[in-house]
Formats: structure tokens, sequence, C-alpha cells
């Protein structure tokens, strides 16, 4: 197998996908590293979910397997690093991309129910999926972990719980990269701005009581950069380049995926 991942083996937890009309980012994620060449353990809560995406890199000429894994179980967690071991000897590649919003609210508004379940999901369940991958990564001496955050982290006001965990994911990307260099595991995140994928596009279309097309419209109204929300393929490609060999001297970085939204004023 060639390409820029011949090779690796590459784990990526939230490789399922949520129903919609559109491709979403892990899914996406899992897809194109095997086209790359690597071999992919793809995870999700949803099992069949993962099993479908599994299925799609088989169909394609790639090596894949799914499990079941609720991340915000350490159990969970030790359980997938198990079965990567035990069909691999080790691993390259974990890419954290689990990710929840629903029932947020700004500060003064959020419940407390809301704003626990989704930073015990966005944020703890990264964590312990990381806590538990780097006990294989710094004993082989290497590995490359990238964290899927959001824009949320830096910018909105109207989901607290979402960008305090999305900001919570930034750094604990700094902080396990700057723990880890010398164990030779590198750390970074991507934050991708407004994006057309399932969770985004049908979530917010069904809490509003909008269209989809009404959603699409707006959020694309949004974007500096043609005017246009970018897709799951475009923070495929960011996770590649940094998950392969060619980021090799790259870690702690949080890459925006946005189209300039991050950076324009008024």
């Amino acid at each position: 197998m060639t390409g820029r991942l011949a090779g690796k083996r590459a784990i990526v937890v939230g490789a399922g996908q949520t129903p919609g009309e559109t491709l979403g980012n892990g899914r996406a994620m899992a897809l194109l590293f095997a086209a790359e060449g690597a071999e992919v353990l793809c995870v999700d809560r949803i099992g069949e979910r993962a099993e479908e995406t599994a299925a799609m890199i088989g169909k394609d000429g790639g090596q894949a397997f799914a499990r079941q894994a609720d991340i915000v179980k350490e159990t969970d967690c030790i359980g997938v690093v198990a079965a990567a071991m035990e069909r691999w000897g080790g691993f390259d590649i974990l890419i954290n991309n689990v990710g929840i919003g629903g029932g947020d609210a700004p500060a003064h508004r959020a419940e407390e129910a809301a704003f626990d379940r989704i930073v015990s999901v966005n944020l703890k369940g990264m964590w312990l999926m990381t806590k538990v991958a780097l006990g294989v990564l710094r004993e082989q001496g290497s590995g490359a972990i990238v964290n899927i955050s959001s824009l949320a982290a830096v910018a909105g006001g109207i989901q607290v719980a979402y960008e305090v965990s999305k900001a919570g994911v930034n750094r604990l990307t700094t902080s396990v990269a700057q723990a880890n260099a010398k164990h030779g595991v590198r750390c970074n995140a991507i934050m991708p701005g407004l994006m057309d994928t399932p969770m985004a596009v049908a979530g917010i279309a069904a809490a509003r009581g909008e269209t989809q097309d009404e959603v699409r419209a707006r959020r694309n109204a949004q974007v500096p950069l043609g005017g246009k929300m970018g897709t799951a393929w475009d923070t495929a490609y960011a996770a590649l380049f940094l998950a392969s060999d060619e980021a090799k001297f790259i870690t702690g970085a949080i890459l925006p995926v946005d189209g300039g939204m991050g950076v324009r004023i008024g």
C-alpha cells in the first residue's frame, strides 16, 4: 500500500456518521487515512456506525475494523487501545474526534445537566482516550495525536458549554504536546469553523425548526473565503497532514480550518 500514511496504524475515535445529507468529519478522516495507506480502527459510541465506515473502507480496498466504545468510560478507552494492540501490536495515530452539542445556551441561561454532559463528552472523554493511548505511545517512543477542536474555542457567546469544552481541548492539546515531546509523541489540534456536516447543519435545523437549506444559506453567508462553508474533507486533509511524517517537527499547534472566520474583524 502506498500513500502519505503507508504502513501507519490509526485509531479514529468518532469514525461513525451522524445521519444527514453530507459527510461527517470522523468518517471523512477514516476514509482518507485508509485511502492514503493506513490501517484504521473505526471507533464510535454507536457500533453500527463504526461498522458502516469500516465496510466503506473495505469496499474501497482499504484495511479497517470497528469497535464500539463510549469514551466517557475509561474502561471503554482501555478496550479501544487493547483492540489496537491485539491487532497491530502498537499504533501510530490517534484521532480524537468525538464532540457533541445540543441543549446549550449562553452562560446566564445554560442548564447544569447540559453543561456537565457536553463538557464530559467533549473534554473529559478526549482526555481519557488520550491518557490511555499515551501509555503505549510513550513506551514506543513515537506517535501523533490529532484533536478536533472548534473555532468556538475562541469565538461565539451563545453556547457556553461547547465553547468552554473546546477551549479546554486546545489547552489539553498544548499540555500533552509539552509533556510528551521528549517521548517522541506529537499532539496537535484542528479548529474547524463553519462546516457542512450532518451534526452541524441537520442538528441546527432540527433544533430551530428550519430547513437544512435555510441553515446552509445563513452559515455560508458568514464565511469570508468564497462565501461557503467547508466540508468534512477540509478537516480530513488538515488531519492527514498533522498525522503524517510531513508534520514530524510540528507539535502543540492549533490549526484553524475556517475559511478566514477567525481572522475577520468587523
